[in-house]
């Protein structure tokens, strides 16, 4: 990749939970279509790649809400519209209990850093891909999560009706996991 392509993406401001970051990422178009660069040590990402994996969801699938103990999660919508759903449940946070909602589409190409204790779920409102890059293997004992329609998460979800899996629909309500989280130093 020459010089000319490069590009600090800009870092989008908004209320979010702390060690969650979105950058705005430079697509450089032309008529064959586009480069983007999408991940850069440079860019001060506190996610160290060691696995990547990709994602294909269908309309109306929710895929959540998870939380994770240590691994780090680097993630880009590639095509389609997402509607991310994130809330700190780290103890003793500047941003405990914060909830918020990003959307994320392919024609604008965000990556988002999403650190350990910050649960979060994904809704996807149309046929989308995303891949996403973690900085610990997968684990089993790193896979935590809530009922995603649990109100207390403060989440406003687009369909009340969404497609889960029988994992995420049978998850427990977010007491459990707070309970779960008690002592847990992030």
């Amino acid at each position: 990749m020459t010089n000319e392509v490069r590009s600090e993406p800009r870092v989008r401001p908004t209320r979010l939970p702390d060690g969650v970051v979105l950058r705005d990422l430079a697509m450089h178009k032309d008529a064959r279509g586009a480069v983007t660069e999408i991940f850069r040590a440079e860019w001060g990402a506190r996610v160290e790649p060691i696995q990547w994996n990709t994602v294909v969801s269908s309309p109306r699938v929710l895929r959540g809400v998870h939380l994770h103990l240590k691994h780090s999660d680097y993630l880009l919508l590639l095509q389609g519209r997402m509607s991310l759903g994130l809330v700190d449940l780290r103890s003793g946070s500047a941003t405990e209990r914060l909830a918020c909602s990003v959307e994320l589409t392919g024609e604008r190409l965000t990556a988002v850093e999403i650190p350990p204790g910050v649960a979060h779920g994904f809704y996807y409102h149309e046929q989308s891909i995303h891949i996403y890059a973690v900085d610990h293997y997968w684990d089993l004992a790193d896979e935590l999560g809530c009922y995603w329609a649990d109100p207390e998460l403060g989440l406003a979800w687009p369909e009340p009706e969404a497609i889960v899996s029988e994992r995420d629909g049978c998850l427990p309500p977010l007491s459990v996991l707070i309970k779960t989280l008690e002592g847990v130093q992030f």
